[in-house]
């Protein structure tokens, strides 16, 4: 028997609960499209086409029966799908709700609009890069300089074993310094950044360092998607929080690797520090690790070694391994 399956059984008041809240169109509309991603109210409503006030209600509904979960990012609050916990009493109809849900399509029209979204993201982003390039090192210092994470980064890369040492990707190379040590273990590298003047100061690092097998592509992970490269590992460090739709990485990502690639990930743990969003251009407020390995596994990726930094400043820092089987 598995332990971990709760054999509680549930009262009438769970059970309504959770039936009225499958139990109509749109509630079932905002899980499919809360799948893989996390939307506010306000984008959920320009994805759907409904109102605020209605939209409200909904949500409110789904998290009072467990299938939606809240989560503040500073003033902001976010909604995503609830992840399965066996150990949930309503596990199984869980399970099942979302699995039929997910086998319906979405709307030409809502995939439209929730692209539109994506990219308002995305936009920002790469606004916030350009705008302060220059200043970007020394503000996102504030969190975690690179002394402080890129050893312990460099010493799980040196223990990954991939079958082959072609080629390496690393996604938002920052200031070009983990290019530096892919480098020495690849033989060809490739530094993906959709902000020109970052992947600018990552290109002068490494031809101050005398490094010419770098190519240097200034584009998002769609890139990957589309085949462009076949990697055997892929880096990302310190980015996941800044890009509109994490979940979506993780599947180009993983598009992207050879089988038995191994995609190594550097990023903040959950926090509540929201002055990272106007100092940083952070999106995200950090994640919980079980975030990471949800996103990954949707992408076909398998749990390796994982490892914990905590900073005198308050924040941890988290590294995760994946692997494409």
């Amino acid at each position: 028997m598995n332990s971990f399956v709760c054999e509680h059984v549930p009262t009438i008041a769970e059970l309504a609960a959770f039936n009225k809240a499958g139990g109509e169109g749109l509630r079932l509309e905002i899980l499919r499209v809360l799948a893989q991603d996390s939307y506010g109210v306000l984008e959920l409503c320009e994805i759907l086409g409904h109102r605020q006030s209605g939209m409200s209600h909904h949500l409110k509904v789904l998290t009072e029966a467990g299938l939606v979960e809240k989560r503040r990012e500073g003033n902001s609050i976010f909604y995503h799908r609830a992840l399965l916990d066996l150990r949930q009493v309503l596990a199984s109809l869980q399970q099942q709700l979302y699995a039929v849900v997910d086998k319906i399509g979405i709307p030409s029209e809502v995939l439209q609009r929730l692209q539109h979204v994506k990219r308002e993201r995305m936009q920002n982003s790469q606004q916030f890069f350009v705008r302060q390039a220059d200043k970007f090192k020394a503000q996102q210092d504030l969190i975690a300089e690179y002394p402080v994470y890129g050893e312990a980064v460099a010493e799980v890369l040196c223990k990954t074993v991939t079958e082959d040492h072609a080629i390496a990707v690393e996604v938002g190379p920052g200031a070009g310094e983990f290019l530096v040590v892919l480098s020495k273990r690849f033989d060809q590298v490739v530094a993906l950044d959709n902000a020109p003047t970052m992947l600018e100061r990552a290109q002068n690092h490494c031809w101050q360092q005398a490094i010419s097998n770098v190519d240097f592509i200034c584009d998002d992970t769609d890139y990957l998607a589309r085949g462009n490269v076949i990697a055997d590992c892929v880096v990302m460090n310190m980015v996941l929080h800044h890009t509109s739709s994490p979940a979506d990485i993780f599947i180009d990502i993983a598009t992207s690797l050879k089988p038995g690639g191994v995609l190594i990930v550097t990023d903040l743990c959950r926090h509540d520090q929201d002055w990272a969003k106007t100092a940083c251009g952070d999106i995200w407020l950090g994640f919980d690790p079980a975030e990471l390995q949800h996103w990954a596994l949707l992408a076909g990726l398998k749990q390796g070694h994982s490892n914990y930094l905590a900073l005198r400043n308050g924040f941890q820092i988290q590294l995760q391994q994946f692997k494409k089987t």
